[in-house]
């Protein structure tokens, strides 16, 4: 007799999909949602000359600037409203998740559960908000240090340009985490997730237009774009083979008598992912990267000082760069994964509920296996995030290939996809389910 996954999975088709009125609404919110922000991208900062800062983003497209326009999806090559796009928030997370480690106040707050989930959320708008009000300010101090052969990027500098340029890029801020806050309650996926996605995404066809025009003008061979594509499409699918890798733990259950009847003797599994952080690890390295040397390169770029020497030390294709992208990418896989997977905490459950790992010993014994296998586990996820992030990076610092083909970039937008249809398949499978459950209880009724 076929089991309710089996039914579920064999009545798995598009009339599921259309009968699914709930998760139907749950998509369009989410791509009106997409829309607004992709509609925001396209409102300037008031008091900003566009021309001036096109030609600013045109002379520096492949560099640091150009890597931070792509996450932001273009809005801050045009100086609209999301110029800093919600990298002030990943920044404010990863120094939230630092804290967890470091502050014993807020680790008790972590173990509270949704309560104390709620306050660190909390703390972590402030902070959000603090870093893009420093951010904002410094963003308005370079563009008034700005100037061409064609004039100055800002008409009229002094502290009401600052002051408006703060509010406004702040307010933008802040109304995307609203946004995506509303897209992961009301949607489907993780809100600030897909606003990354959509950034990278809306910019591909831009990006491979200019590809083309590479091809076109004897830049590139054809052969060699022929090439790189075919080498993207195996990124992708090296990228979508370690998602989906598992290493499944079997567990145990023994089996236990009440009254006359015999209960659990069950086996099920622990599924544990190649690299258990996702893409979080190349997110949070990428955010730390892009603040410092984006602040030098809206004031003078290579000039000067301090700022010249983080620009011609930590710029894009720069030795320094890769190797602090790859420490970065090592340091927080590391990391986020000790915090989302506690070994001693997983074995004490086992142990609570009778489950045992086939051969070895309940408790410690269990836990030290579990961090065994995880940390055999995040080494092979880290060096295939590395060799994701820097092989492609080394190409199109070589062959000055448009970003958007880059590791990061496919990896996020991978990553992203597979997740946001991976949740869409359970809302489908949670419909159908609650179809059976119907069909069965009218069986029972007529029965």
């Amino acid at each position: 007799m076929a089991s309710s996954a089996e039914q579920m999975a064999s009545s798995f088709n598009f009339g599921a999909f259309a009968k699914a009125t709930e998760l139907k609404k749950r998509l369009w919110f989410t791509l009106g949602a997409l829309i607004v922000y992709r509609l925001g991208t396209y409102i300037p900062i008031p008091g900003i000359d566009p021309i001036i800062i096109d030609d600013i983003f045109s002379q520096q497209a492949g560099g640091i600037l150009g890597v931070f326009d792509a996450f932001a999806g273009g809005a801050l090559s045009r100086m609209s409203i999301f110029a800093l796009n919600v990298i002030p928030y990943i920044s404010a997370a990863i120094i939230m998740q630092l804290m967890t480690a470091i502050s014993p106040s807020i680790e008790q707050l972590k173990k509270e559960g949704e309560s104390g989930r709620k306050k660190i959320n909390q703390y972590t708008r402030y902070l959000t908000v603090l870093l893009a009000v420093i951010q904002a300010y410094g963003l308005s101090a370079g563009l008034e240090g700005i100037s061409t052969s064609q004039g100055p990027a800002v008409a009229d500098p002094g502290m009401f340009f600052r002051l408006s340029t703060v509010i406004t890029i702040v307010g933008g801020t802040m109304f995307l985490l609203w946004l995506g806050e509303q897209i992961t309650a009301r949607g489907v996926g993780n809100g600030i997730s897909l606003i990354i996605f959509a950034g990278i995404v809306a910019n591909l066809p831009t990006a491979f237009a200019s590809t083309l025009e590479l091809g076109r003008t004897g830049a590139l061979s054809a052969l060699f774009i022929i090439g790189f594509l075919v080498f993207a499409v195996a990124v992708i699918t090296f990228i979508v083979f370690f998602e989906r890798a598992q290493r499944r733990i079997i567990v145990q259950y023994p089996k236990r008598q009440v009254g006359n009847r015999m209960f659990g003797g069950e086996s099920s599994h622990i599924p544990l992912k190649l690299h258990p952080s996702g893409v979080i690890p190349i997110i949070f390295a990428t955010s730390i990267l892009l603040t410092p040397v984006s602040i030098a390169g809206f004031s003078g770029g290579g000039g000067e000082g301090t700022l010249g020497l983080i620009t011609a030390w930590i710029g894009r294709g720069q030795p320094l760069f890769f190797l602090l992208f790859a420490l970065l990418i090592i340091f927080f896989s590391f990391f986020y994964t000790a915090i989302v997977f506690n070994p001693e905490e997983t074995a004490d459950n086992l142990k609570k509920n009778g489950g045992f790992v086939p051969g070895i010993r309940p408790g410690k014994n269990t836990a030290e296996f579990f961090d065994y296998v995880l940390t055999r586990l995040t080494v092979i996820g880290t060096t295939y995030l590395v060799v994701v992030a820097l092989l492609p990076e080394i190409l199109i610092t070589r062959f000055s290939v448009p970003f958007f083909f880059g590791g990061t970039s496919l990896l996020i937008v991978v990553v992203v996809a597979l997740d946001t249809v991976a949740q869409i398949q359970s809302h489908l499978l949670a419909h159908q389910y609650e179809g059976l459950i119907r069909k069965a209880k009218l069986k029972g009724r007529r029965g």
